[in-house]
């Protein structure tokens, strides 16, 4: 007998050959990533892969805007609101919302501004989601977080996605006008950041439920840190359901479910709060033990049983992008309007403070990452508003608003000194100061979503070719996948080599050939960032071929090459905010600003790339090509910083651009006061001007002496009165900051027993 052989093509042979070693050099997937990097959209972050984005593409975007009707409810419920809101209150007496505060949200469909308007919501779109809580956290942290996370991630979001139509009727009108107030328990102690690996259980069975014998599931959980928990009525709840009878199929574990529970429902233990950093938004534990609900409470009914991490992965992607973003967007041009103002009306060594260049570093820094952040977040939601969520970049918005929300607060808090620090009625910066610690931690912490999410999901999934090739090596079809797989690595081949002389004959020719559209002083700027993106491409294609799987692992590397995509993203979104507002010169300062940083923080990542890729002989191969000269961006000049800081020290059209639609309440807070003084102060400059050359003081003297008139005097008085309203800070009677002490008296008399007892001992 003669043996058979069946033989592959040489072809055919290398192909399989090549799928072999492909499978050993990629990064595996489980489930779970799968979904995760499944999730959302790619978009303007899939062009930066490239190495060659369209410019014209991004500046094609439509600008975000308003409807008339979102623009009438920001003049109108909103402004009201932040009329009825003091901070302090909230923050130090009542601990919570006032109750006309809570029946005002309600009744304005605040927690339905999402929801369509067929099921009795506002049917606003991201944008407008995203001014309301940007316009509301610049007068309360936790108003805005109230009215924030209704309209984010939570049982609204997903009913819309996925839910029924029977649930969606039943469920988006209670949500939409009040009536329930929902929140979403995903967070357990056993599971934070690794929230997939909860042990959160639903059991499928029979039960009890109004009367009559259903199928359903038995809960039992522990969840925490959930915001609006102890006051809502309907939780929507991720547990992992199990199937152990065969009840609805063959499956036993079933998988991640998302279902909603009434909160009165037997067994659920809810009520009990969290006081998370010192912010006294409603935030708790709960548990449920032994809860039972019917199957359609499951959202999306039994069909949606074990796919509740694609679908929070799905909401997430959106809800990432605008709720955090905002809110840091917001303090940042808080902290910029704040810290220019009181900047320019503080005087020290006979000076204002501005003139001193120890302070307009840090005063730049702050104006400038208000312009960029406010600039990022319009971007990310015009692709909100079309419809795209872009998964990776909302994961780039959260991590680096909030990042650099806390950069700028702190920068205000150093030039504020002990105003910011001294707390009471008077003091605007101190809560937005302890609230950075909740944004840096929540929505996937910031340590994780930088070393792990930004480049493990962007590499994949924004990559031209990667996704299609892991998607051909999953393949169980061997001929299909084969086929697949020999179709993407080609084009991912003819994919690197032009991206390597793309690298090549940017950087040595310092991007003087790059492509860029005609943007005027702004040019040499986009042919940069075609550089760096060439380069980021091709770093990023070498780490993958030579790591594989690896790379995974090596979270550093990860880290640096997700910085490089954050920057070319954010520093995309400045130049497209000053060509849609009409290329401004007077703010062409902070643009500039923000670019010698980004393009600063590009080489020096790339750098630390180049110098701990393990590969040396690789690592030399790219020095060589994408960065021969070295990292060779200093930062911001001395004088980019002045003009960047100045825009903000006087009245100005560049002011209120930079600081647009924030809560200005005429309430003689201590924010009110500030923007009052400054105005005098700003109004009265050429008056002090000849003040000072005559070497006067006070305006009486100088009245007198003929330097100024009366009625200048007057207002030079005014504004002087204004500055010291601002500079003073709160202090307190004793027994009103510790109930040891009933009054003044107590605490001498309590310090004088004190001594004699040690005297006498």
């Amino acid at each position: 007998m003669h043996e058979v052989r069946h033989e592959l093509p040489p072809r055919h042979s290398d192909e399989a050959d090549l799928h072999s070693r492909a499978r050993g050099v990629l990064p595996a997937m489980s489930d779970t990533e799968r979904e995760a990097l499944e999730a959302g959209d790619v978009w303007w972050d899939a062009d930066l892969f490239t190495g060659n984005p369209d410019w014209s593409k991004l500046l094609k975007v439509p600008q975000a805007r308003l409807t008339a009707e979102e623009q009438a409810f920001l003049k109108g419920p909103v402004d009201e609101l932040c009329a009825m809101l003091d901070e302090w209150k909230i923050f130090w007496e009542w601990r919570d919302l006032p109750q006309d505060v809570w029946h005002f949200v309600k009744r304005e469909k605040f927690f339905g501004m999402i929801i369509p308007k067929e099921f009795g919501g506002l049917g606003f779109s991201p944008y407008a989601h995203s001014e309301v809580v940007r316009k509301i956290s610049t007068r309360s942290i936790a108003a805005a977080v109230t009215v924030m996370v209704p309209n984010s991630l939570g049982p609204g979001e997903l009913l819309m996605r996925f839910g029924t139509r029977e649930q969606q009727q039943r469920w988006l009108p209670r949500l939409a006008d009040g009536r329930d107030i929902p929140c979403f328990g995903l967070t357990s102690p056993e599971a934070g950041s690794d929230a997939a690996s909860m042990v959160d259980t639903g059991i499928i069975c029979k039960g009890d439920f109004e009367g009559r014998e259903v199928l359903g599931l038995r809960l039992n959980w522990h969840k925490r840190y959930i915001t609006l928990g102890p006051v809502a009525t309907l939780l929507g709840l991720a547990f992992k359901a199990y199937d152990p009878d065969h009840l609805v199929g063959d499956q036993e574990e079933l998988g991640i479910t998302v279902a909603l529970i009434p909160t009165n429902l037997p067994g659920v233990e809810i009520g009990h709060r969290h006081l998370p950093s010192m912010q006294v938004f409603q935030n708790g534990p709960n548990r449920g033990r032994d809860v039972f609900i019917p199957l359609d409470y499951v959202i999306g009914d039994k069909e949606r049983l074990g796919q509740g991490w694609k679908m929070l992965m799905t909401a997430l992607a959106a809800g990432r992008g605008i709720s955090l973003p905002s809110l840091s967007a917001a303090g940042a041009a808080f902290a910029a309007r704040t810290t220019g103002a009181y900047a320019r009306i503080r005087e020290q060594f006979g000076i204002s403070i501005s003139k001193f260049e120890g302070i307009e570093e840090p005063l730049a820094r702050i104006v400038a990452t208000a312009y960029q952040l406010d600039a990022a977040r319009r971007l990310t939601c015009s692709a909100l508003n079309a419809g795209i969520h872009p998964a990776v970049i909302s994961g780039i918005m959260k991590l680096h608003a909030t990042e650099r929300m806390r950069v700028a607060i702190d920068d205000a808090m150093d030039i504020h000194g002990g105003k910011a620090v001294i707390d009471g009625p008077q003091n605007y910066l101190g809560n937005l100061h302890r609230a950075v610690p909740v944004g840096i931690t929540v929505e996937g912490a910031n340590i994780l979503t930088r070393n792990l999410i930004v480049f493990g999901q962007g590499a994949i999934r924004a990559h031209p070719h990667l996704l299609d090739e892991m998607n051909a090596l999953a393949d169980t079809d061997r001929e299909r996948g084969l086929a697949a797989f020999d179709k993407a690595f080609w084009k991912h081949v003819g994919h690197s080599f032009r991206t390597l002389f793309r690298a090549f004959g940017r950087s040595w020719t310092f991007s003087a050939f790059a492509p860029a559209p005609d943007a005027g002083d702004a040019t040499p700027f986009y042919r940069q960032l075609s550089r760096y993106s060439a380069a980021f491409a091709l770093c990023a294609d070498m780490a993958l071929l030579t790591l594989g799987g690896a790379l995974k692992r090596k979270e550093m590397l990860s880290a640096r090459f997700g910085d490089i995509l954050s920057e070319l993203y954010l520093l995309s979104a400045v130049l497209k905010r000053w060509q849609d507002e009409g290329r401004q010169k007077e703010d062409f300062a902070a643009l500039e600003w923000c670019m010698a940083t980004g393009f600063r923080t590009i080489e020096n990542r790339l750098a630390e790339i180049l110098a701990n890729l393990p590969n040396r002989f690789v690592a030399i191969f790219l020095k060589l090509v994408v960065q021969p000269f070295g990292a060779r961006v200093l930062g911001p000049s001395d004088r980019v910083v002045h003009q960047c800081a100045s825009l903000v020290l006087e009245p100005s059209a560049a002011r209120e651009r930079l600081t647009p639609d924030l809560a200005q309440v005429d309430d003689n807070g201590g924010f009110a006061r500030l923007e009052r003084a400054f105005k005098l102060v700003a109004g009265t400059e050429a008056i002090a001007k000849r003040m000072r050359a005559a070497h006067v003081r006070d305006w009486k003297e100088a009245v007198t002496k003929g330097v100024i008139t009366q009625a200048e005097g007057e207002q030079v008085a005014a504004a002087r009165d204004a500055v010291t309203e601002v500079i003073e800070v709160d202090d307190f009677a004793p027994e009103a900051l510790s109930p040891i002490y009933k009054k003044s008296s107590d605490v001498h008399q309590f310090f004088q027993e004190l001594g004699e007892q040690r005297a006498a001992s």
